[in-house]
């Protein structure tokens, strides 16, 4: 009687579990299982492809690379601070979270544009952000900076505040502290976070699309460039979806391997 509630209670369980399950590998194993494998090569040395790898290479890289030069900061003071106003800049910090993207891409265009909260005073000197390489990776740090910070103010608020104390009283700055100790003692979650981040500007397309526009070899990053080939060749698509998939399971598997617990 009691090993069948159990096994009630596992299918009960075990089926929606199952089921989510299936939702999630279904549509990849449909990708992999329409690939030509034989055209794979060929259909990334397109004159158009090539192109967008590269820059999506860049663009994410350099969006990394903003997100740790200032969601560490950011993310400390999140980690330290009980203000009210903090709780408050901490939900406005995960709105990209939930915006729906092209809405993230018309509000870029409202700070950015010609006429725009900023743009308008950068217009006057030439410099033009919307429609750029510049705005490809501003439009992946607006989606991809919650998943930083929100990951390293995570493993920071971890840290035994007794260590800070010390630090203090040895004379550390919050500089020095958070360079000599508290850094170190977050390197998983920095790299989980990066590693997040990194994912997430990957496969933006929404706000790149609406603020930087798809024009190959300035701002038609990878997922950009799918899209553009799924109207004309399918099969080209799908290959470069298959680069996307391996590189973000590749990229996320080894950090896990190596710093992820």
């Amino acid at each position: 009687m009691r090993y069948a509630a159990g096994l009630r209670s596992r299918l009960t369980l075990g089926l929606p579990a199952g089921l989510a399950l299936l939702l999630l590998v279904v549509p990849l194993a449909a990708l992999l299982t329409r690939a030509d494998w034989s055209r794979l090569p060929g259909d990334l040395a397109t004159p158009t492809v090539l192109p967008a790898l590269r820059l999506s290479l860049l663009t994410t890289s350099t969006t990394a690379g903003l997100c740790l030069l200032l969601g560490t900061p950011l993310a400390w003071f999140l980690a330290r601070s009980e203000h009210r106003v903090t709780r408050w800049v901490r939900a406005l910090l995960t709105v990209p979270l939930v915006l729906p993207p092209v809405v993230g891409g018309v509000a870029l265009l409202m700070a950015w544009g010609r006429t725009g909260l900023l743009g308008q005073h950068l217009a006057p000197f030439g410099v033009q952000i919307p429609f750029t390489t510049v705005a490809v990776v501003l439009a992946e740090t607006f989606v991809a900076m919650p998943f930083f910070v929100l990951a390293v103010e995570g493993a920071m608020r971890g840290l035994d505040p007794r260590l800070e104390a010390v630090a203090r009283t040895l004379g550390a700055t919050d500089v020095r502290y958070l360079r000599t100790v508290a850094l170190p003692l977050v390197l998983p979650g920095l790299a989980s976070g990066l590693a997040l981040a990194w994912a997430r500007a990957l496969g933006e397309f929404g706000a790149t699309l609406t603020f930087a526009g798809s024009f190959p070899g300035r701002t038609q990053t990878a997922p950009l460039a799918v899209y553009a080939a799924l109207e004309q060749d399918p099969q080209v698509a799908i290959s470069v979806s298959i680069v996307l998939l391996a590189v973000s399971v590749l990229v996320l598997g080894v950090l896990r391997g190596r710093w992820l617990r």
